[in-house]
């Protein structure tokens, strides 16, 4: 039986009990300790009034707990919404707000940021694995784990909402992308199926639970009873502590943004260790310059590589395993479109396009989001609805990216038909960065840009004019922008000019900035 994503931990825990399911650093859960704890926490948030539907904040960083909370959530009947502990204060607290979520799982050394957030919202009412907050009742982790084991009595559906994913949005308000159970179910089953994952496999999972890539560590893992290393932050920011980790827990099964690759691959400690039990290497999010990946599989030659590729509305819809080292000089293809998906490529009038001929991708898939929550007109506007008789129609829905196929029958990524990038794997709306700059006071007008830097990936410039006869200092408006942005989504510079270039109908020309940047102004 396997028609919601809780039955994954519950049908491992029962074949391989004792099987390690999850590890951080020297910390370790097996499927049986994994499954009785998310009882546990599901027993102790249904006895605190929580119902079928509720949505409830992750607030921690990559850690041992967070798949606790996940499955706990998921068995309570509850939606989970990860929240990015590192964000600004003021960002999480619209997230709850808009979601109505009353209850954060956390763990006690985030109490300082926790506390900070509620500052910001009065939204919260009760915080699991915390410390004694004041104004807010709180559990410790221990109490959770003196409630009973039992699996809780609650029928739950493949198509009630699992959990729900924010991410930038262009009115300068993160949008809430809702998967429930058979999306994410489906996607798990997909991969499982596509590639040749074992249950003696171990995954290394260095995405956040914020972000769609720790599906894969998360439940396509647990699907074929795998056991999945959650890499802590801290390892992030060192590469040739990560590449040593990756080594010594024999990781077999990698995904990550290209760029945590290209780091590794600059930390020259690649051909320092045993890297032979790794299998795959999984990279989405941006793209991959062919250089340095030709590069990477020429060191570690007896990985399989393959390009992933899918918005979080689809969590994945295409892949392109790459069966030689590429030509340095070609863009990687985004490939073909898997199980249980279809795609079209549509021109501006919604009609299809021939091969070879440019258009936007749209995708109709079983992973396919429910819509974007407290959005119903977003929900409307991004999906594209094909008539297959009366009454009846198949939804797809508009990626906004630009495809076209080639004559291998492989989609070719062209770029984007609005300003929408991808920054480290991050969804950012150069709008929403605008947005943000425009409400200080004393900026007038503000343009947002991605450049590329001497290795070709993207950074963000920010150009402003100031209201008449004002000054305002560069670091003044960058920690402005810090209380409302990510941090990724803030621009590495910003410049003050006296005037933008515009087009003939008075627009800000855009594409002439970049060169005025790196010009003197008069």
């Amino acid at each position: 039986m396997l028609y919601n994503l809780q039955h994954i931990i519950e049908n491992a825990a029962k074949s391989l009990p004792d099987r390690v399911a999850f590890s951080c650093l020297k910390k370790v859960i097996t499927y049986q300790e994994l499954d009785q704890q998310a009882n546990q926490l599901a027993h102790s948030l249904l006895n605190n009034a929580h119902l079928k539907g509720d949505r409830i904040g992750i607030y921690m960083p990559r850690c041992l707990e967070s798949v606790t909370a996940v499955f706990g959530i998921l068995k309570s009947g509850g939606v989970y919404v990860p929240l990015d502990p590192f964000a600004p204060a003021h960002r999480t607290a619209a997230i709850i707000e808009d979601c109505n979520i009353k209850t954060l799982v956390t763990i006690p050394n985030q109490k300082k940021r926790v506390e900070g957030v509620l500052k910001e919202t009065s939204q919260i009412q009760l915080i699991i694995g915390s410390e004694t907050i004041s104004n807010c009742s709180s559990i410790a982790w221990e109490t959770i784990f003196e409630e009973k084991n039992s699996k809780p009595l609650l029928e739950i559906l493949e198509s009630d909402l699992a959990f729900i994913l924010y991410t930038s949005g262009s009115t300068g308000s993160p949008k809430g992308i809702m998967h429930t159970h058979y999306s994410a179910l489906s996607l798990a089953k997909i991969v499982a199926h596509t590639f040749d994952f074992t249950q003696e496999d171990i995954f290394g999972n260095p995405a956040p639970l914020h972000f769609d890539p720790s599906t894969f560590g998360y439940f396509v893992a647990p699907l074929v009873r795998a056991k999945t290393v959650i890499i802590p932050e801290a390892y992030l920011k060192m590469p040739a502590s990560l590449s040593a980790l990756i080594a010594q827990e024999k990781i077999s099964v990698w995904y990550s943004v290209p760029l945590m690759l290209i780091q590794l691959l600059k930390s020259n400690t690649l051909t320092k260790y045993d890297f032979s039990h790794l299998r795959w290497i999984f990279f989405a999010g941006e793209v991959f310059i062919p250089k340095h990946l030709k590069a990477l599989m020429e060191i570690w030659p007896q990985a399989r590589y393959c390009n992933l590729y899918g918005p979080a509305e689809l969590i994945l819809c295409t892949y392109y395993p790459l069966e030689e080292i590429p030509d340095a000089h070609i863009n990687i293809p985004i490939g073909k479109t898997w199980a249980n998906t279809e795609f079209k490529i549509l021109n501006s009038q919604g009609e299809e396009v021939l091969q070879g001929e440019e258009g936007e991708l749209t995708i109709r898939s079983a992973t396919l989001m429910q819509g974007y929550w407290n959005n119903p007109e977003m929900t409307q506007k991004c999906f594209h609805q094909v008539n297959i008789a009366q009454g009846y129609q198949h939804t797809y829905y508009k990626t906004g990216d630009l495809v076209k196929l080639s004559e291998a029958n492989e989609l070719l990524f062209l770029g984007r038909n609005d300003r929408q990038i991808k920054l480290r794997g991050y969804r950012v709306e150069l709008d929403e960065v605008e947005n943000i700059l425009l409400q200080h006071p004393l900026v007038e007008e503000a343009a947002v840009i991605a450049v590329k830097d001497t290795e070709e990936a993207q950074k963000l410039q920010a150009s402003i004019l100031l209201r008449n006869g004002k000054s305002l200092q560069i670091d003044e408006l960058r920690e402005f922008c810090s209380q409302f942005l990510p941090s990724y989504a803030l621009p590495e510079s910003i410049t003050i000019m006296k005037d933008f270039p515009r087009t003939s109908s008075g627009k800000i020309d855009r594409k002439q900035i970049a060169n005025l940047i790196d010009q003197p102004q008069p």
